[in-house]
């Protein structure tokens, strides 16, 4: 048990140590809170007392800069930090059997994960039928969404899939094809043993580097995510989420039946350690949901992995993969939000067609996985192939900012869970105990090293 203990420490100790020592005086959950509660209450008062909506739109976009920036910063840290944790995690994976065998998991948990999401979107949108009832002035049929929208096929799936130029995926921040070339780097490293040692140790300092990067940029979350609160309310104002309450309401709820589902799925593998699981994510989760984006809670997501005591050649494996495959809370929107545009104008869809356009959204959503705002260009590539108007689209674009920071703070639970479960089954966990141990002895050395400072 103490081998491996120290094992486990050796593989993380300075990321470990040094985003414990970066983060040590950041933001607690708490405080992410009260920037939410305070951000919503100055976007009400903005948006309620400015003299025109113009002038409440530009007030706004003068809040956006600040939430904005923080997402560049982020985005910045995304490329080196995916390509220099996985490629230390498969190099430490010893072959590519391990690899292959890791990849292999990944990707079963991560299709069933997509297939119950999407499955349970469409139940709930037909049981709960919002489009029927919620009277809304439609858009004409002819309007358009202005979305780029291409159909599906085999090509497009493999040119997003497999880079033309790393150096250009990374500019791009393209994460599935960052993970491909990553993994042929991180097995060709492994293959060649010992000759490997001094360019690995290279890479893992790089990794050490951006997680120190992380901490100085997530001392800026709190502030972003009152900004990101205060441009979203006084833009859109809280009426229009009382026009949507039904929609909205029953989006939410049906996100929170897929938390218990991959809670319990959770549960069914880590027992009662999922609880300790849920409390180390709160921030990540706090912090997708408030800037609607799942890639802000990426190295937050990290650290608290660790501090569970996922072994960080799988986190820095699967958390990646999970980027590009297992957007549950996106998923779920998919059907629940072509149903309901369908619903709204009346358009009737039998079992049959229902089933094949679930069937069609799981290969698209993989093909598309990156694309900005990829759940819309989905389903709008989705209502066109079924025949639904796109004009569909302009009645949840007002409050689709609000939808996306479920979807996205659901995403980062989803990963979180699949990184852990993954970890279990490869031998790769450490015991409760023992991740306790391990989390202790970081905060004494960050201790240690800050009054030392």
């Amino acid at each position: 048990m103490v081998k491996r203990l120290i094992a486990h420490r050796h593989l993380i100790s300075l990321p470990m140590t040094t985003a414990k020592k970066t983060t040590a005086k950041t933001a607690s959950p708490m405080t992410i809170v009260y920037a939410m509660i305070l951000g919503i209450l100055i976007g009400y008062v903005i948006n309620t007392q400015a003299s025109s909506a113009q002038s409440a739109f530009q007030i706004a976009s003068y809040f956006s800069l600040i939430s904005d920036a923080f997402l560049r910063l982020i985005k910045m840290i995304i490329a080196p930090l995916v390509f220099s944790t996985l490629v230390v995690g498969i190099a430490h994976m010893g072959d590519a059997s391990s690899v292959g065998r890791v990849f292999a998991k990944a990707l079963g948990w991560f299709f069933t994960a997509s297939l119950v999401s999407l499955l349970l979107g469409l139940v709930l949108s037909n049981l709960m039928q919002p489009g029927q009832y919620m009277h809304l002035t439609l858009p004409e049929a002819g309007a358009t969404a202005n979305l780029a929208v291409s159909s599906f096929s085999l090509k497009d799936f493999l040119n997003h899939l497999i880079p033309d130029s790393v150096v250009a995926s990374m500019a791009k921040n393209e994460i599935l094809q960052i993970v491909v070339f990553s993994m042929f780097f991180g097995i060709a490293m492994s293959a060649i043993g010992e000759k490997n040692k001094t360019l690995l140790d290279s890479i893992d300092g790089l990794s050490h580097i951006m997680l120190k990067v992380t901490g100085y940029v997530m001392k800026f979350a709190p502030v972003a995510v009152l900004a990101a609160m205060v441009a979203n309310v006084a833009e859109n104002g809280i009426s229009i989420l009382e026009k949507f309450a039904i929609f909205m309401g029953e989006f939410y709820l049906g996100l929170i039946v897929l938390w218990c589902i991959l809670i319990f799925a959770g549960y069914l593998f880590l027992g009662k350690r999922i609880k300790t699981l849920l409390q180390n994510v709160r921030e990540p989760f706090l912090i997708s949901f408030a800037t609607a984006s799942s890639e802000a809670a990426y190295p937050k997501i990290l650290i608290a992995l660790d501090r569970f005591g996922v072994s960080r050649k799988i986190s820095s494996f699967v958390m990646p993969m999970g980027y590009s495959f297992n957007l549950d809370g996106s998923m779920m929107y998919c059907t629940f939000a072509t149903l309901f545009i369908a619903q709204a104008y009346g358009i009737h869809l039998d079992f049959g067609t229902q089933i094949t356009m679930l069937l069609i959204l799981m290969l698209t959503s993989k093909g598309m996985a990156g694309v900005p705002r990829a759940s819309l260009v989905v389903i709008a590539a989705t209502l066109n192939q079924f025949n639904i108007p796109e004009a569909g689209l302009l009645l949840i674009l007002g409050v689709d900012t609000f939808l996306d920071m479920g979807r996205s703070a659901t995403n980062a639970v989803g990963n979180s869970i699949a990184a852990a479960v993954i970890a279990k089954s490869e031998g790769e966990l450490l015991s409760e105990a023992q991740a306790q141990k391990l989390a202790a002895s970081i905060d004494a050395e960050a201790s240690t090293k800050m009054h030392g400072a």
